[in-house]
């Protein structure tokens, strides 16, 4: 079972020399409203051509038993996103891919001209400094961080927040990030979505359904 979009959503989306694609990646379990906006406002603020969204086979620093299948997860993707310039994409299952700088260390080599932003929750960089080359990976793509409620002043505080101190755009320069050299990020601010994963996951479980 392949899910919405069949064989070619295991592909990479279409992409060209000039494009600005944010990639949002994630195990997503359920995907919601919440990623839903940080993607719109990613489009909007980046001032990008499209937003890929990454269902990953799992998140590495996770426990993935219980983690549905890739084919699930990217159908719920697809029934809350609904939008035209935002792709849902499993690319990096088929090709093997367990660290997100592999994702972004082969993207930058097949679509040279491309430019990338990578795409995180709040929450997501307060853990950055535990992912697989974390350094190299920010010295690859400029980062978009999203607050998230709970991370709003403590992500940029996070130890990796810290380290990109001097690279850091302001946030009503946001619409430069996708041209700038990496390693550059900038914070956005202002709408946040309560919403998360875990709690719906936790609602299912009480209701007496399964967390699949």
């Amino acid at each position: 079972m392949i899910g919405a979009g069949g064989w070619q959503a295991m592909r990479p989306p279409p992409a060209f020399p000039g494009m600005r694609i944010g990639l949002f990646g994630g195990s997503f379990d359920p995907f919601h409203e919440g990623h839903r906006l940080v993607a719109m406002e990613a489009l909007k603020r980046l001032r990008l051509d499209t937003v890929w969204i990454l269902v990953t086979p799992g998140n590495p620093l996770k426990d993935r038993s219980g983690l549905p299948p890739l084919a699930q997860r990217m159908a719920d993707a697809h029934r809350v996103i609904d939008h035209p310039r935002i792709r849902v994409t499993g690319f990096e299952a088929a090709r093997g891919f367990t660290y997100s700088y592999e994702t972004v260390a082969w993207l930058r080599r097949r679509y040279p001209g491309v430019d990338f932003v990578w795409i995180m929750g709040g929450d997501s960089l307060r853990s950055f400094h535990r992912w697989q080359r974390w350094r190299d990976m920010a010295r690859l793509v400029p980062i978009a961080v999203h607050a998230r409620p709970g991370s709003v002043r403590i992500a940029p505080r996070s130890r990796a927040a810290q380290w990109l101190d001097d690279v850091r755009i302001p946030e009503d320069e946001a619409a430069t990030l996708a041209g700038s050299t990496p390693p550059a990020w900038t914070y956005l601010t202002g709408v946040v979505s309560g919403q998360s994963s875990t709690a719906i996951r936790a609602r299912r479980l009480a209701l007496g359904g399964s967390s699949d």
